[in-house]
């Protein structure tokens, strides 16, 4: 199981920019494919970006594409989510995921929860409007 630590949510207002990093404890972190999901409050956790272990394979949720940018530096074990033009709505608690994915191809890329074993605490994302 490998431990994730999120970091650098805060508040921001409306258009504003945010970066969120992943820092995983596993040493092995280019074995894992990554994820970045969210939940505001009374709404089921979403889907917003992943990337394959590779990093060269990235998929968004249809309302993050074009502000959301997600990325990984592999030597430095930490995965990145860059948010702009932010709105209220983006309001929310953002988790990381990773999923052990070292027999998969490195291309592969997922979108579902369930497919995801270890997750962060997660990092509040206010928007102010």
């Amino acid at each position: 199981q490998v431990q994730l630590v999120e970091s650098g949510g805060g508040l921001v207002q409306a258009g504003g920019s945010l970066r969120l990093s992943c820092a995983p404890s596993e040493r092995t972190f280019k074995s894992y494919a990554m994820g970045w999901f969210r939940q505001a409050i009374g709404k089921e956790r979403e889907f917003v970006a992943a990337i394959s272990r590779s990093g060269e394979f990235t998929i968004y949720a249809d309302s993050m594409k074009g502000r959301f940018t997600i990325s990984r530096e592999n030597a430095e074990n930490t995965v990145y989510l860059q948010m702009s033009s932010l709105k209220p709505e983006d309001t929310a608690v953002y988790y990381c995921a990773a999923r052990a994915s070292l027999y998969s191809s490195p291309n592969s890329y997922y979108s579902s929860e369930s497919d995801y074993n270890d997750w962060g605490q997660g990092t509040q994302v206010t928007v102010s409007s």
